[in-house]
């Protein structure tokens, strides 16, 4: 079996696994074919993990593959690796170009806000990258992930991961391409749990001045990146309401009335079976 078709086997196989234990799948197939790591990591969504950075008061942010190098994660608040990594390390280690940096500090400034109104709660995290090397001050072409997490003291939990790539189209026309996945993990007093996850891809061109100066221009990216998550959400939100609640809700009424049905069935049996031994 070459590569590929080993790749195809695992993800094939990850699809057909506890979606609960997805990161127990996932190391042990890592483990069984070494080669995969890579290709396996970036393409497959596992809940989120949280840290904090020391630097920045202890303040919470979330790690995934895009801010990972090597067994350290990079905050959005300093900017740092941690655990730190060595001064040779750093040397190759990706950051973001100062104006990309700026444009980061926005995205999680704005989207801790949204955090807060929309998930009343958790944790949120951005992280850019630079597509292209681009010395002008004013960030075009440029991909990224933001990330927001919600959860309780159970096992039960919410992960959002809207990984995104802006492409500038001509000077006026940019893209905003947004893969989004959402991982459900519901506990209910361990008498009810459900796991599983939900992606959806959606596009949209957005017309920008180009003559704006570089803040403009990154309020506007903000502000459509934005408007998108916020719309991705909503209906992957409803979606989630038909696949998971409603599936389940059908499932337990019908398992309920097939037992209540059962149930008569023997009251009955067990009704002729007295009359029965009534008329010896």
């Amino acid at each position: 079996m070459n590569s590929e078709d080993s790749y195809d086997a695992a993800l094939d196989l990850l699809r057909r696994l506890n979606p609960s234990r997805l990161e127990h799948h996932l190391k042990n197939l890592i483990q069984l074919e070494p080669t995969l790591a890579e290709d396996l990591l970036s393409s497959v969504d596992i809940p989120l993990t949280i840290k904090r950075d020391p630097k920045d008061s202890q303040k919470e942010y979330l790690c995934c593959d895009y801010n990972r190098d090597a067994d350290s994660h990079r905050s959005p608040w300093s900017n740092e690796y941690f655990p730190e990594l060595s001064e040779q390390d750093l040397e190759e280690s990706p950051f973001p170009s100062e104006p990309l940096r700026k444009l980061e500090i926005l995205f999680n400034d704005s989207f801790d806000v949204y955090r807060d109104l929309y998930y009343e709660g958790g944790i949120s995290s951005a992280y850019l990258w630079d597509v292209a090397d681009d010395t002008s001050n004013i960030v075009r072409d440029f991909a990224g992930v933001v990330l927001f997490k919600k959860s309780n003291q159970s096992s039960s939990s919410w992960d959002s991961i809207h990984v995104l790539e802006a492409t500038f189209e001509n000077d006026n026309e940019v893209t905003y391409r947004i893969t989004t996945t959402i991982l459900l993990r519901l506990d209910k007093d361990n008498s009810i749990k459900l796991s599983g996850n939900l992606s959806r891809q959606t596009e949209k061109t957005v017309t920008i001045n180009a003559s704006n100066n570089a803040d403009q221009i990154n309020i506007a990216h903000i502000t459509n990146v934005g408007s998108m998550i916020e719309d991705i959400e909503y209906q992957m939100r409803i979606l989630l309401e038909a696949v998971y609640f409603e599936k389940t809700r059908d499932i337990f009424h019908e398992t309920k009335n097939g037992a209540v049905s059962t149930e008569q069935k023997n009251k009955t049996a067990h009704e002729e079976i007295i009359k029965g031994l009534q008329s010896l």
